[in-house]
C-alpha cells in the first residue's frame, strides 16, 4: 500500500501526505451486485486514520480536523468505506480518494466576513417595516370618545 497523498486545498498549499502506515485497512463481504462471487470475495474496504496520532498534520490543522470532522469521529478515528465497485481494488481506490477529499475540505479555512454598511434601499424597508408595525399597533388602541 502507498502513502496517501492529499491534494493542495487552501488549508494545505503543499497539499498533504499521510503514510501508508499510518493507514489501517480492513476487508469484508460488500452486498450488492457480484453474482456467485459476491459471498466469496472480500470487496468491501473500510480505511481508518487516527488523526490525534497522524504525522501528517501540524497541531493547527489536527485541532482543526478534529473539530470539523468531530461528528464522523469514532473517538479520534476518522473511517470512510467503500463499496460501490465490485473489485476490492477499485474499492480501495474509491476509499482513498474519499479520504483524501475529507481531509481536504476539513483544513478549508472559514471565510472572513467584512462588515459593509447597510445600503440606502435597506435603510428605506427598514424605517417602512417600522412604521407599518407602529401603525398596527396605533390601531389596536380604544377609540377616543367624543
Amino acid at each position: 500500500m502507498d502513502d496517501l497523498h492529499v491534494p493542495p486545498g487552501p488549508g494545505s498549499p503543499r497539499g498533504l501526505r499521510v503514510p501508508a502506515g499510518e493507514l489501517v485497512e480492513q476487508f469484508s463481504h460488500a452486498s450488492g451486485p457480484g453474482g456467485q462471487g459476491v459471498n466469496t470475495t472480500d470487496s468491501r474496504v473500510q480505511l481508518s486514520l487516527d488523526l490525534a496520532t497522524t504525522s501528517a498534520l501540524s497541531e493547527v490543522q489536527r485541532d482543526l480536523v478534529l473539530d470539523r470532522l468531530s461528528g464522523r469521529l469514532s473517538g479520534t478515528v476518522l473511517t470512510v468505506t467503500a463499496a460501490e465497485h465490485r473489485s476490492q481494488r477499485r474499492n480501495r481506490t474509491a476509499a482513498r480518494q474519499r479520504l483524501a477529499g475529507l481531509l481536504r475540505d476539513a483544513l478549508v479555512p472559514d471565510p472572513v466576513r467584512r462588515p459593509t454598511r447597510p445600503t440606502r434601499g435597506s435603510r428605506r424597508r427598514r424605517i417602512d417595516g417600522k412604521r407599518r408595525r407602529s401603525e398596527t399597533k396605533q390601531n389596536r388602541r380604544r377609540p377616543l370618545a367624543e
